[in-house]
Order: C-alpha cells, then structure tokens, then sequence
C-alpha cells in the first residue's frame, strides 16, 4: 500500500535527564516475565469458503464493480449473519491452504480460452471454481500501487478456525488487471506467492487466496485488511499533530514495540531462508488490535546455504542497505540495515538521506547522524549502531530480539490507542476540507 506524505518531525516523549548509560545492548531477554506474546492471531485462522459455482455463462457486457461509499463497520454491524455456503474441504487439503485449482487443465468453463491460458502460470494458487464478485462486495478503495488498486470488501463467508462459516467479514482485496498479452508482473507475482505461501506467522501479511474475474478480466487477491501502514502513521502525527487529548507522537516506547514485531517477522522468515529486501514503513502494516506485519514480499528472494550471492538492485534507496549498491552481497543480511534505517525514520518522520539530492552520494554503511540526540535514550542510538554495522559484524535477527532497546517496548494497547488519534485527526481534517468546500 502507498504512504502518506511524511511529517517533517516527530515530537519526543523522551526525557534528556534518561541518558544514563544502560546495560550492554545484548545483555539479556527483552521479554518481561509473565508477558505472552505470540499469541495466535484470529487472521491466521480465516479462510474464504467457496460458495456454490455461479453460472458458467460470461456475461456479454462488462459492469463496472459495485463501489460502496457506506461505513462497512456500520454496514456489518446492522447485518444479520448471512447464511453459510456448503464446501466440503478437499481431501488431503488441510485448513488454511488454498485447494488444489481445476485451471491446470485449461477447461475451466468460466474462462475465455485467451485468460485461462494467461493464468496458467498461476493455476495452482487460483480457486478457480469461485467468482469473487459472489463471495466480495461493498468494495471500497483504500489504497493505488503500481500494479493495481487495494479495497476494502465484505467476505460473505468466511472460514473461521474449524467452526464452521461466519457471516460477512472485512478483508482486504487486491485486483491486478490482465492484460490480454500477459504481463510481467504476473510472473512477479508467482514468485512472491511461492516465496509466502508456506509462510504462517503473526507478524507477516498472508494472500489468503486469488480468484479471476472474468467480467473485467482481473486478478482478485485476498488479504487480511490492516489499519494503515507506518508510512501513514508518520503521514498523520507530528508536531502540530493534535486530537481532543493533546499533541500526538510516536514515542520511543512506541518505536520499540514497532520494531519487536518486525524483528519477530524478519526472525521467522530467516529461519526459512528468505530475505525480504524491501523493510521500510510502506511495507510495514498495522492491524487494529496494533499488531505489525511485514508485507509485499515481490522483492523476496530465497536463499539456503550454498545460494550465489545477489547482484541485483531492489529496495528503495533511503531504507537500502549500502552493500546492494556496491556489487555481490548476502540478501540474508540487508533486512537488519533496512530496519535501521526504519527505526531511524520513526524518530524523525522522514526516512534517512532524504536532503541528498543525489542519491549516488550516498556512500559507506552508517546511518545519518540522530538529528537531537539528547532527546533519545542510549539504548536507542545503540540499537541504530547495531543495525548499521558492516556486514561482516552486523548482528541477526534473533540477536537484535535481545537488545536491551526492546526491553522498553510498550504495551500493544499504546499502539492501538495511537490508532484511533490517527482516525480521529483524519476525520478532523475531512470535516475540515468539507467545510472549507461548502464555504
């Protein structure tokens, strides 16, 4: 998902007089005796059912989506539970994967011959027997990214855990044109789903499953809807950032609780020897109960022991790590600087280099120097340290897991809270421009 515009500075709710030197940055277990993390979260457990198969028939003219201006919190909780449609599970197929696709054999009744063989290349992915304009409807849309738009949909049904089917839920759907001669990006995308499809952790964003709509000739890819990423966050709060109780920031305690979630999420996907490559705060996306998940991984790649270096530049520039730029370099390692330079972001607003005006300036492997410095604790400036080290010293995952920085994360319920000021100050400013349009 896209960002907002970028805060030129973030108050800090740190005291000067805290900079006592703390203990080792590595000393010991962040997590505070008694406190659970981890627990599942009910995303991982929703599944779309298939509804019944509608008519094999294409319709002759191309209806433009049905596009809801209405509250979809208002509009579900005005509903009745809709009725659940029967899908038995297929055999061998446990819950939570996508069942095996029909499309494999090109007979799909539902698509024109020129589609079905577009699509080939992601038959396995597809549940080929739903039309997604049966199971999603009242799509809003949230967001626009380079290869198609995001909204926000009802599911009308729902899998929930083993129980059974639930009435109509929110998600998140992705359409993706096709183009009728294909497209690369079709390509990327088989990448990404086989890179994330065995990927099942609370900290990374999971594509539930994708369907074809054959009346505008569309990839539908549904997701977990998230609040808003932490681009949009630092969009919304800042030094003239205020709702009804105050100024609103992002404190440090905030900054190490973002930061815990990533590392969890950068931790399991290591284990799985995948790299992300692309950690900056677009990427990076809340959940309304405050959860932070890591997203888009079309910059992923998978590398085991024995794997070739990468060459290849991915990333954007202000979160990339410098060894990208500089030739042959360990995928494995360029998530922790990008994080880094995230964290670095997250206490100013902008990300870090942005008064470069040439990127190609931007040499060796340390971050910009902490604009304020007295306003950040030392546990802070020594997590940003640890992060930008060379690479042949710079720490993993599950190293970081234990910096003394993330000790003093706060609780979720700070993040959740944040949330809804970043609400209650768009509303502010959409009551704003329509008063300044009607006057």
């Amino acid at each position: 998902m896209d960002g907002g515009s970028k805060s030129p500075r973030l108050a800090h709710l740190r005291d000067p007089s805290q900079l006592s030197p703390s203990p080792s940055p590595l000393r010991a277990s962040f997590l505070d005796p008694g406190e659970e993390e981890q627990e599942p979260d009910a995303s991982t457990e929703s599944l779309y059912v298939t509804p019944p198969p509608s008519s094999p028939l294409v319709p002759a003219h191309r209806p433009a989506i049905a596009i809801t201006t209405t509250n979809l919190e208002d509009t579900i909780a005005s509903s009745s539970s809709l009725p659940a449609a029967a899908s038995p599970q297929a055999e061998g197929v446990e819950d939570g994967d996508v069942p095996p696709s029909k499309a494999h054999s090109g007979s799909n009744p539902r698509y024109p011959a020129w589609l079905a063989a577009i699509v080939l290349p992601l038959a396995e992915f597809i549940d080929d027997a739903a039309d997604p304009r049966a199971i999603f409807t009242d799509l809003q849309e949230i967001a626009e990214g380079e290869s198609g738009s995001v909204y926000a949909a009802h599911a009308e049904c729902v899998r929930v855990g083993k129980e059974g089917c639930e009435g109509a839920a929110l998600v998140a759907i992705k359409r993706v044109p096709i183009p009728c001669d294909g497209s690369p990006k079709l390509t990327d995308l088989r990448g990404e789903l086989e890179l994330a499809r065995s990927l099942r952790h609370a900290n990374v964003l999971r594509m539930e499953r994708l369907y074809v709509d054959v009346v505008e000739e569309s990839l539908w890819i549904g997701m977990e809807l998230m609040d808003r990423s932490l681009a949009d966050v630092l969009g919304v709060v800042g030094e003239e950032a205020v709702d009804d109780s105050g100024p609103v920031a992002v404190s440090e305690k905030m900054i190490a609780r973002f930061v815990w979630d990533v590392l969890l999420a950068l931790s399991y996907i290591r284990k799985h020897h995948i790299a992300h490559r692309d950690v900056r705060s677009d990427n990076l996306l809340l959940s309304r109960a405050g959860v932070l998940k890591l997203s888009d991984f079309s910059n992923a790649v998978c590398s085991p022991p024995g794997t070739p270096k990468c060459s290849d530049h991915v990333g954007v520039v202000y979160w990339q790590a410098p060894e990208i730029r500089a030739g042959l370099y360990d995928p494995l390692k360029v998530d922790v600087w990008s994080l880094g330079a995230t964290t670095w972001e997250l206490a100013h607003g902008d990300p870090p280099f942005m008064d470069v005006e040439d990127t190609r300036l931007i040499v060796g492997h340390q971050l910009p120097p902490v604009r304020e410095p007295e306003t950040l604790s030392r546990s802070f400036h020594d997590f940003l340290h640890l992060c930008s080290q060379p690479v042949a010293s710079r720490p993993d995952p599950d190293e970081l897991l234990n910096a003394y920085f993330i000790r003093t994360a706060c609780p979720r319920s700070e993040i959740v809270r944040l949330l809804g000021q970043c609400k209650a100050i768009d509303e502010q400013q959409l009551r704003r421009q329509s008063g300044d349009s009607d006057s």
